[in-house]
């Protein structure tokens, strides 16, 4: 009577295999499953954020492809195909394709599935409680230091409004109007100042929110850092077109991205080395799974800026978000503070790691509508 329905039975095989699908997508543990000739069948999203590839990239490949220079994980997989025994090792460093190193947990197990031998390789990545605890330290500094700035900035502005005032007032009562280019320089100075404290504290209005491409705001910082450079530096774009349209302000992610590019054309152009052939990167990629602050955010839009200068001081790099802090002596360090506070707005976050001959500048976005924007205006 019901022959065109799928039986209860077929119903349950259904949910079942959605609800396994979906455990594993959510796992924070990543997962690998290989065939018997060791060749890459699926990683879920944990495993593709920490080996930072995607499953299409690596479907089919050889492990020791996959995760090149690990002869002894790939003796070990073939150890436990040969004896069923779960293999477990602790504290390994495994190479990823882009070359980055991991540290490691894993274990390997053996999986009979209608009479196929498959395996399951689990990672647990050491460096990830150390990552998300720096970044939690990162945006915890930053707000604190913010926050500071901001009641100095606000001791500040008050007298500067005093002094303003009274320079219109003495302006007015002067006999001689060439005596009002003194009180005009006394109004501009300190209107440049409170601009300056503006800037410092991040008195910005609320982010204008609309879907954009990330594309669009690298597109326009591309075109002005040809403009800017004229040929000196080699600008590279590597973009990942796939990535779906973000929420956020266009004019502001377009000056977050460009303090950041600016600040590499001036290492580039500004350095006492000589740098052959000058380049920056501009790169567009998608990461699973990716904690900024205390919010897991399962997809995220990452946006690397790396440039082969001199790199920045060991001693000044954890402190390069906040205000006043630069490398250069006619820096005003505020740049990168501001595009720090920029991202924070949208939920997001700038982290940087360098080394002679190349710097690189993470940005980071969630795709998802999992928070909405802070309503603590900057």
């Amino acid at each position: 009577m019901n022959a065109g329905l799928p039986s209860s039975r077929s119903l349950v095989a259904l949910n079942t295999e959605s609800l396994n699908t979906n455990l594993l997508d959510n796992l924070t543990t990543a997962v690998i499953v290989l065939d018997k000739d060791l060749q890459l069948l699926y990683m879920n999203p944990a495993a593709e954020a920490i080996m930072e590839t995607s499953v299409n990239h690596c479907q089919n490949l050889f492990i020791g492809e996959v995760l090149p220079g690990s002869k002894q994980l790939v003796n070990s997989l073939k150890n436990v195909l040969d004896n069923g025994i779960t293999f477990i090792a602790r504290k390994v460093t495994l190479a990823k394709t882009n070359l980055n190193s991991m540290t490691v947990d894993y274990s390997a197990s053996l999986l009979i599935f209608n009479n196929q031998s498959y395996l399951m390789l689990e990672l647990q990545e050491l460096d990830r409680s150390y990552n998300i605890s720096r970044k939690e330290m990162l945006i915890s500094n930053h707000e604190t230091t913010l926050g500071l700035v901001r009641g100095l900035g606000h001791e500040i502005k008050n007298p500067l409004g005093g002094i303003r005032g009274a320079a219109q007032l003495l302006a007015e009562e002067l006999p001689d109007q060439e005596l009002e280019d003194y009180t005009n320089v006394i109004i501009e100075e300190t209107d440049r100042l409170v601009g300056l404290i503006d800037r410092l504290t991040g008195q910005y209005q609320k982010p204008a929110l609309q879907q954009l491409n990330i594309h669009e705001v690298l597109e326009r910082v591309y075109n002005l850092t040809i403009a800017e450079t004229r040929g000196s530096i080699e600008v590279v774009k590597d973009y990942d077109p796939s990535i779906p349209d973000i929420t956020g302000d266009l004019s502001q992610l377009i000056q977050a991205v460009l303090n950041i590019v600016r600040n590499a054309m001036q290492a580039l152009t500004e350095s006492d080395l000589q740098i052959k052939d000058p380049s920056i990167i501009l790169r567009t990629r998608t990461i699973n799974q990716v904690t900024i602050g205390s919010v897991m955010h399962k997809l995220v839009a990452r946006i690397e800026i790396i440039d082969n200068g001199p790199g920045i001081d060991s001693n000044l790099i954890e402190n390069i978000f906040y205000p006043l802090i630069s490398g250069r002596a006619n820096g005003t360090g505020l740049g990168l503070s501001l595009s720090q506070n920029i991202l924070k707005n949208h939920n997001g976050l700038i982290e940087c790691d360098s080394k002679k001959g190349k710097t690189c500048f993470t940005i980071s976005i969630p795709l998802s509508n999992e928070s909405n924007q802070s309503d603590d205006q900057q």
